[in-house]
């Protein structure tokens, strides 16, 4: 996909780092080692994680250099790579992984190996939208195919297991967590669109308007605006309340030794 745009997904960044923070407050002490903020984007959770963890190394990995670059003015990461999340290869004590791993396949695989990278007593911690069966996410997808049949690569866009794979996958490499939070989300009025239509197009729609050309985004995105407000209406002063739904899990590694990854 394209870069991503910092300023579009920092326009509601109080909603978006909310989860981030709930997540976080479920850690508890770690083994020595570094933390590590897998798909760090723009930097958002830096400052918490440095609050929460003064002495240690934090490494924040993400693909866009936009974003890096709004990481890197946080100040807050020792070290920023930039890389595929997907080919990360390393040793952590936690391993935070906030609103990314759903764009990546392959789950069956990649929960497991990050697991492996733990030292003993390591956590992973990850949050995921659950979100994809709601009108705001179903809607792109459902208008695009009737608008643009066949134009659209529904396999490229936010995918996760069911929760009970997450737990038949890792319950037995640790102690597992898992829970499900609907934050009802008071979006403010946009000057251009609804406030869903913005929310959703910098992030879950992503891959849907990048498949096509400049005239067919406007259409869709001028079908979704004509539809979205009968399902999410604003209020007198134009404000949104948005339910959006984000499934969490941690795992505490057990053992003796790290496993490589593989």
């Amino acid at each position: 996909m394209a870069g991503w745009n910092p300023a579009e997904y920092a326009r509601f960044g109080g909603h978006r780092l909310q989860p981030a923070l709930d997540l976080l407050a479920r850690i508890g002490d770690l083994p020595e080692g570094d933390v590590v903020d897998l798909g760090c984007g723009n930097g958002a959770v830096g400052p918490a994680l440095r609050r929460r963890f003064p002495d240690r190394r934090i490494v924040g990995v993400d693909s866009s250099p936009a974003m890096l670059s709004e990481a890197r003015a946080e100040d807050c990461y020792d070290l920023l790579d930039q890389g595929d999340i997907a080919d990360w290869r390393g040793q952590a004590a936690l391993i935070f992984s906030n609103a990314a791993l759903h764009w990546l396949a392959n789950h069956g695989s990649l929960m497991p190996r990050l697991t492996r990278c733990l030292v003993p007593g390591g956590v992973l911690a990850v949050q995921v939208p659950h979100q994809n069966q709601q009108p705001s996410h179903r809607l792109w997808m459902q208008l695009a195919e009737e608008l643009f049949p066949g134009r659209v690569d529904r396999s490229h866009g936010p995918r996760i297991l069911d929760p009970a794979a997450y737990y038949h996958l890792l319950g037995g490499m640790g102690r597992f967590t898992m829970w499900q939070t609907e934050y009802f989300q008071l979006l403010p009025p946009c000057e251009e669109g609804h406030p869903v239509r913005r929310f959703t197009a910098s992030t879950f729609a992503r891959p849907v308007l990048e498949a096509l050309d400049a005239d067919e985004q406007a259409r869709l995105i001028a079908a979704y605006e004509s539809v979205i407000g009968t399902v999410y209406p604003a209020g007198s002063d134009g404000e949104v309340l948005f339910p959006f739904r984000r499934l969490f899990f941690t795992v505490e590694r057990v053992g003796t030794e790290p496993r490589p990854a593989d």
